[in-house]
């Protein structure tokens, strides 16, 4: 089994598992940057090594892609709106959603085939789609041009952000793979905290068009970083020919394992009131508080309060375990939301600014403890099928979040009582869904793996 030692330390090979459980071994990264590890596969030669923090930076600029394609664009929507021609203001929210809906899909394409051609070469094919997208938004004349430019951007960014799980669960397992992906959640939050912000700036001192071109930018660098640095981890030999039969054999083979499927909608529902928060945010904070350019001021420190869940999730999990932080979790976010209801209704769905920016700071920690662990808990079966299976997870997670943060978003009525019915009831989802994936398992002390 693949274990480590220490936060510092990183995965090493025992005589019967290699990567991802099979009977090879890779150059891992190392804290050594010049230490060598064999191979016992002659086909496969790793390339240069990477050290930890370095590793973990990598893995967080590449999801980063994800957030900051959407956070950047928050200042923007209602700019973008009024200039394409929208004449409902809730329509502007399908520059989010409709992104989410190339994720969701392209999850299913990029986990199958980075196991049938590798891990790097998937981040590639989808890094030249984003572009693509990316370019097609910049010189979008209408409303549905900048919609179809958004879609591939989704469909693009899905390759980096489902591969770099299959990358980490390649080298990692159970509590070890969650505190990583903590590790990797707090820097990768970083993003939310300074992307409104950036598009504001660009906004002001530019035009909003200009966006797309950081999002090229960081797209170049984040695929340079990963060609030169960063080894691959699935061996030629123990790649999987690519097939639909295949395909759909490992995706159901991946449905039937109670635990997989049961944290993957878990997410789901937690996604879901995310992407509400993310769409009717500009709308609540912006135009409801008349906010207006402090709005990336407010949405950063919300954001923080979801990096720091994050950091502090990777120094508890490994003590606590994933399942009983997860746990708590989900119970503080419905008891929050259901507790500010009731202040929230009195004052007609527009409480002092104070109460609601408290609320969702508390709130969105809880969310911040959530994203690392549940991915973990239904990423920990899945050694012999990490590419498919964190398409699976992610595409599943994605497109039940999709028609909910849609729906809520729709709901917007000028308060903020929508978001927060969205938010007690999408946590009351998960709870019973998590109690369902749990329920006859046992979290074992020394890795947290469920049986």
């Amino acid at each position: 089994m693949l274990y480590a030692e220490g936060p510092e330390k990183l995965p090493r090979i025992s005589g019967n598992a290699g990567l991802a459980g099979r009977n090879a071994t890779a150059r891992l990264p190392s804290n050594k940057p010049n230490e060598s590890r064999k191979t016992n596969m002659a086909a496969f030669t790793p390339e240069k090594d990477t050290g930890f923090p370095e590793f973990v930076a990598l893995m967080a600029l590449l999801m980063s892609i994800v957030a900051l394609t959407i956070d950047t664009m928050l200042p923007a929507l209602v700019t973008i709106g009024m200039e394409l021609g929208v004449s409902d203001p809730n329509h502007n929210q399908y520059i989010i959603s409709v992104f989410f809906l190339g994720l969701a899909f392209g999850q299913l394409l990029y986990g199958p085939l980075s196991d049938s051609i590798g891990r790097k070469p998937s981040i590639y094919i989808g890094v030249a789609i984003f572009m693509f997208g990316c370019v097609l938004s910049l010189t979008a004349e209408s409303f549905n041009v900048m919609l179809i430019g958004r879609l591939l951007q989704g469909f693009g960014a899905a390759s980096p952000r489902v591969i770099s799980v299959a990358l980490i669960r390649d080298l990692y397992e159970g509590r070890r793979m969650a505190q990583v992906m903590s590790y990797v959640m707090a820097l990768f939050i970083l993003v939310p905290v300074i992307a409104p912000a950036l598009g504001q700036l660009i906004i002001t001192l530019i035009h909003w068009r200009a966006i797309f071109v950081v999002f090229l930018l960081l797209s170049c660098t984040a695929t340079l970083w990963l060609a030169i640095r960063q080894p691959e981890t699935l061996p030629a030999a123990q790649r999987t020919p690519l097939s639909l039969t295949r395909v759909l054999k490992a995706v159901a083979d991946v449905c039937a394992i109670r635990t997989t499927l049961g944290y993957a909608i878990t997410s789901g529902f937690i996604a879901g009131l995310f992407l509400a928060f993310l769409s009717t945010s500009p709308q609540i904070l912006q135009v409801q508080y008349q906010l207006g350019d402090l709005f990336p001021l407010f949405f950063a420190m919300i954001a923080c309060s979801i990096g720091l869940a994050s950091f502090l999730n990777g120094r508890l999990v490994m003590r606590l375990g994933m399942h009983l932080l997860a746990r708590r979790a989900l119970w503080s976010l419905l008891g929050l939301s259901l507790l500010y209801s009731l202040p929230a209704y009195l004052y007609g769905g527009q409480p002092p600014l104070w109460t609601l920016i408290s609320y969702l700071l508390a709130a969105l920690f809880s969310v911040g403890l959530l994203f690392g662990n549940l991915n973990a808990l239904a990423m920990q079966p899945l050694s012999h099928l990490a590419g498919v299976g964190a398409a699976v997870v992610g595409s599943l997670s994605t497109l039940i979040s999709l028609p909910l943060g849609i729906f809520i978003g729709h709901c917007y009525d000028g308060t903020v009582l929508p978001l927060l019915a969205g938010f007690g009831a999408c946590s009351l989802a998960a709870i019973i869904m998590f109690t369902w994936a749990g329920r006859g398992t046992l979290e074992q002390a020394g890795d947290g793996s469920v049986k």
